[in-house]
């Protein structure tokens, strides 16, 4: 979680000034590409809501002249399959600012089960934020992922046999007593 597409240098949530708050998505192109990457982005969100503010505003950011020509190719689609004006926005990509730590990993913060053993992995802040393994938990806290993709990247994510099992509980529907 960060901030982007503003002027100003160092925003905070207190100071976000013209930026919005957006993820940086760091993605292997050997496993996914930058056109399923834009179809989820378009399938995740409403791209005719107006948004009131710029802070909160559906954007993508492009870092190369190829990301703006594919993002463009898919605002166009997007528009001529729904027989509307989309008004997401494609926008360059000056800096990414990190948030506050307080505002990553949010949903997983709220589970002191699976932080507890996050952080005895990851106690280093940086590290605990920047790591794919806890991404992946909070996605999964946050309701998203199924228990297929769940059985196939259990054993990579560092939890011990409670919380294996409190993980596939809940994304499986079924309510885990490894709470606190």
């Amino acid at each position: 979680m960060g901030y982007a597409g503003g002027q100003a240098d160092n925003p905070n949530y207190n100071h976000i000034g013209d930026h919005t708050e957006t993820v940086q998505v760091d993605y292997d192109p050997r496993k996914i590409s930058y056109a399923r990457l834009l179809d989820i982005f378009w399938n995740s969100h409403d791209p005719t809501q107006k948004t009131w503010m710029r802070q909160y505003m559906h954007v993508i950011f492009f870092d190369t002249e190829r990301q703006r020509e594919l993002a463009m190719t898919s605002l166009a689609a997007v528009e001529k399959k729904i027989g509307r004006k989309v008004r997401s926005q494609v926008l360059p990509l000056r800096a990414f600012y990190l948030a506050e730590d307080y505002h990553q990993k949010y949903l997983l913060k709220r589970r002191t089960d699976f932080m507890r053993a996050m952080s005895g992995i990851y106690p280093d802040q940086k590290k605990f934020i920047n790591s794919t393994a806890v991404a992946r938990l909070n996605g999964y806290v946050g309701g998203h992922g199924s228990p297929e993709q769940l059985a196939r990247e259990i054993d990579g994510l560092g939890l011990g046999p409670g919380g294996r099992k409190a993980l596939t509980d809940l994304v499986g529907g079924k309510s885990s007593g490894w709470l606190n």
